[in-house]
């Protein structure tokens, strides 16, 4: 079985430190062996959730989009920017409108199962591991199992490139170990429950 992980960072801004560690995430879980969507969260319309926004025709175009992109694969790979020691607005936004049912969905369907691998970047020195203690709090109570091994990158600010690849190879290799762990472990439940 191929096991699918969908990347995506919890930042709409374009230089975003997280968006390039999310991508060196994907780029080396692509290497142990995963096939992945790099999602750019910007691409997308997502208004502010309201439930009111459930209109008559059903969830906004763009949310169906992103539903399907995560039933359709078997991880997920997040890269969070710490907002004031919580997650980014854009991310609860996403997690909200993915976890609203459609017609004939059970709930939370589209987080049932998941793994997650989490990831931060911040110019700050705790590397915006505050925001993760949310984000895996979150995730744990919607059904996904998130991974012990986290990351998160400090001096974010000097840590890539002009390629927005990691400058320090020990860096480097703690995301490879985390991106490995995810395709592991998420290739072990999937032989379980097939």
């Amino acid at each position: 079985m191929t096991v699918k992980i969908l990347a995506f960072a919890g930042s709409a801004r374009s230089d975003s430190f997280n968006k390039r560690l999310v991508a060196e995430a994907a780029s080396l879980a692509r290497g142990a062996g995963a096939e992945v969507t790099l999602l750019d969260l910007k691409e997308l319309n997502l208004p502010l959730y309201d439930q009111d926004s459930e209109s008559a025709d059903g969830l906004p175009a763009d949310v169906v989009k992103l539903k399907q992109l995560f039933k359709e694969h078997h991880a997920l790979l997040i890269s969070s920017p710490e907002y004031n020691s919580s997650i980014s607005p854009l991310l609860k936004n996403v997690i909200d409108w993915v976890s609203r049912p459609a017609d004939g969905e059970q709930p939370l369907e589209c987080f049932a199962g998941k793994v997650a691998g989490l990831f931060a970047a911040s110019p700050g020195a705790l590397g915006g591991l505050r925001g993760l203690v949310h984000l895996r709090s979150i995730l744990g109570n919607i059904k996904v199992t998130v991974i012990p091994e986290q990351f998160a990158l400090s001096a974010a600010h000097s840590a890539f490139d002009d390629d927005g690849k990691l400058k320090d190879d020990e860096t480097r290799a703690r995301v490879a170990a985390i991106s490995k762990r995810l395709f592991d472990v998420t290739a072990a439940i999937s032989s379980i429950n097939s």
